[in-house]
């Protein structure tokens, strides 16, 4: 399935999401989708986001090893079901949205937890869910920088 794709679907799982659970288990998707579109990036994407998308799994990793891992069937990861990220700069602009829900999401269960514990992992959460979108940012950057340089002419 494409990124986009699996971006909107996660986006409307976080927004359908009921209690505490449920959220967690949402955010923990964005993060482990955030973490798989990193790696492929890394790997196929243009070369100058691939320090950037490096980063971006790295981060969004930690963003997945705060929070308790949910147990999935098999076939709910929507990570693994990513096979292809079709146009770059639309796949990065929709995960820079999914990642600012996730951060706002995130804010609200910190809110509204009466354990310190669970209260502290959110905060972690958000702090490498907003790192991670500003990488997201940083590569729509560089694509940006990219298509405005003009074309090289060859001498002679």
């Amino acid at each position: 399935m494409d990124a986009v794709r699996l971006i909107v679907t996660s986006r409307r799982a976080l927004a359908a999401s009921g209690g505490v659970p449920e959220m967690l288990a949402e955010v923990w998707q964005a993060q482990a989708l955030a973490q798989a579109m990193g790696s492929r990036l890394a790997v196929l994407g243009p070369p100058e986001l691939r320090g950037e998308a490096r980063g971006l799994t790295e981060l969004a990793g930690r963003g997945c090893g705060v929070l308790d891992a949910p147990e999935f069937a098999p076939g709910e990861l929507r990570a693994a079901q990513l096979t292809e990220l079709g146009d770059a700069r639309q796949a990065l602009m929709c995960l820079g949205g999914l990642l600012g829900e996730v951060g706002i999401a995130l804010v609200a269960v910190a809110c509204s937890v009466d354990d310190e514990a669970m209260y502290w992992q959110c905060m972690e959460a958000i702090d490498a869910a907003d790192e991670s979108r500003d990488r997201v940012l940083e590569m729509l950057r560089r694509l940006a920088d990219r298509d405005e340089l003009p074309p090289v002419r060859e001498a002679g």
